[in-house]
């Protein structure tokens, strides 16, 4: 127990649910500590002023509750974008990108405060532990990191119950009649489904899972055509409209939901090594990714295009694993964001049933299509279709030669 006295304060990242209300009372039993909770509003939909009374409710005199919508877009979610960041070829990384934002404000609380550690909700088996420690001690070297889920016993809901009843904690209706029957993680990105019911990967989840997508059976029969204008890679107009970056993804979620877009039911690889099953929702950045890359067709070049795909990969499992505050992701970002100065202009998309069609792409100061060489008219002399010929031969070079050494082979 010597070691668990010297934690004086500690910042716990708090949602107000469940595990986080016990994690509360643990610590203050276990560690004997003064508990500072953390509540992050980056766009899960939930009014968060009942986390704030609960906490206060039991004992805690430092909550802090922020707004961090526009800094999670603008600081974490555009720059991800700028990549074209898919996870394993499908997955959009909404879960991932916002952990180093909570993180990061964690070690602020902890700053401010004086606190000597940190908490979170995450479980052992998860990648959120991962993310969570690896973006604190990027940040805060020296941070001790108290996570409850490695330490006590209370390995069930059921357990989690009987805990929040002995020490008077409030539980929701919902949550003491079970829930869902899965778990939920919500942000302005996405919304994720994991665990329970969702665990037999062959299980089909009912419709009623889905919460911001209608079914793309249901979806209005008539497309929708948008427009969306880009600067330096980010959007920042819909239909000629500026919005912020937190309005630009809101709206966008708000169109992609009522066509149904955006649904991915997924096997993936967890960073710890295991298969995880999980459900999502995300139809704004389904948009924005399709709609990102038509401009990117349009304004980078052949072999720059074809260098950020060769990286995006790598720059996605960093996402995924946890690496936002390291060098290597930073490094990359450099050169992401460089690429992006000539991404400027628009690009117009036909939504319907599910789908996303890009329809059109325009750019006045950036565009490399040249209408008189790609034309397939008289182009006037602009290109010399002769030159084709040495250009094919040079590069057939080494496939003659080893055909002509094959020959003499036999």
């Amino acid at each position: 127990m010597a070691e668990l006295e010297k934690v004086k304060k500690v910042v716990l990242a708090y949602s107000g649910g469940l595990d986080t209300s016990v994690i509360v009372k643990w610590l203050q039993d276990n560690y004997g500590c003064e508990v500072i909770t953390f509540t992050a509003d980056i766009g899960q939909g939930e009014e968060l002023e009942p986390a704030r009374k609960k906490a206060r409710a039991m004992g805690v005199k430092q909550i802090f509750v922020e707004d961090l919508r526009e800094e999670f877009v603008r600081e974490f979610v555009f720059p991800m974008f700028r990549a074209n960041a898919l996870y394993e070829g499908e997955y959009l990384l909404g879960t991932s990108i916002a952990r180093p934002l909570i993180a990061k404000h964690l070690v602020e609380v902890a700053r401010r405060t004086g606190a000597d550690a940190i908490s979170h909700g995450a479980t052992g088996k998860g990648n959120d532990q991962v993310r969570f420690e690896l973006g604190a001690y990027a940040l805060m070297p020296n941070v001790r990191v108290i996570a409850p889920w490695r330490e006590w016993d209370l390995l069930s809901r059921e357990k989690l119950l009987k805990y929040a009843d002995k020490h008077g904690i409030p539980v929701d209706y919902k949550k003491r009649k079970g829930g869902a029957p899965y778990s939920m993680d919500a942000n302005l990105l996405h919304i994720s489904y994991e665990g329970g019911i969702l665990e037999n990967p062959a299980f089909e989840p009912e419709e009623s899972m889905w919460r911001i997508t209608v079914s793309p059976q249901k979806a209005p029969a008539r497309p929708e055509h948008i427009e969306l204008a880009y600067e330096k890679g980010d959007i920042v107009a819909i239909n000629g409209k500026r919005l912020t970056p937190a309005k630009v993804l809101t709206e966008l979620n708000r169109i992609g939901g009522r066509h149904g877009i955006g649904r991915l039911d997924l096997v993936e690889n967890r960073y710890v090594g295991m298969k995880s099953r999980g459900c999502y929702e995300t139809p704004g950045g389904t948009i924005m990714l399709r709609a990102h890359r038509a401009m990117e067709s349009l304004t980078l070049d052949r072999e720059v295009l074809a260098l950020k795909d060769d990286l995006m990969p790598r720059y996605a499992r960093m996402i995924y694993n946890g690496y936002w505050f390291s060098p290597e992701r930073v490094l990359l970002q450099q050169l992401i964001d460089s690429s992006q100065h000539c991404v400027n202009g628009t690009v117009r998309l036909k939504l319907y049933k599910g789908t996303v069609l890009v329809t059109g792409r325009a750019s006045k100061s950036d565009s490399l299509f040249d209408p008189l060489i790609s034309t397939f008219d008289d182009d006037g002399g602009a290109y010399n279709q002769a030159d084709a010929a040495g250009f094919i031969r040079l590069n057939a070079l080494r496939l003659r030669i080893a055909a002509n050494l094959k020959k003499k082979r036999r």
